[in-house]
């Protein structure tokens, strides 16, 4: 008998909590682990409680942004190698071009792409076979 692997981790960080939810049910469907907080600040409090194989961290949010949210995971020792999507409404280069010197891995505009397309990255990243 085959091994069940372990889910795969994901910390999604979205304020828009409908969109959350649809991104949540679609990851658990795909088999993912997923937790979800609506801020910053629990962001960086769920990023080391929950441990996440990768965080999926919307860029415009209450008390603290998600580009600050990710040089603080990026400067902190125990969640400076956990994988970041950033999934965003922010378009323009220089955005982009922040997220990319602050360390993310995958930078993605919503109006761009549908769930499936961010559902590819999360497993690309994660080497998980669909």
């Amino acid at each position: 008998m085959q091994e069940e692997q372990p889910k795969k981790k994901i910390l999604l960080v979205e304020d828009d909590v409908a969109l959350a939810a649809v991104y949540r049910s679609r990851l658990e469907l795909e088999n993912f682990e997923t937790y979800e907080v609506n801020n910053g600040e629990q962001a960086l409090q769920a990023a080391k409680e929950f441990k996440p194989d990768l965080i999926l961290l919307d860029a415009m949010m209450p008390k603290i942004s998600g580009f600050d949210v990710l040089d603080i995971l990026r400067n902190t020792p125990e969640t400076a190698n956990i994988r970041v999507i950033m999934l965003t409404a922010l378009s323009q280069a220089k955005d982009k071009e922040r997220a990319e010197a602050l360390g993310v891995d995958d930078y993605l505009v919503k109006s761009q792409v549908v769930i499936g397309d961010v559902v590819d990255r999360v497993r690309h990243h994660l080497g998980v076979a669909a």
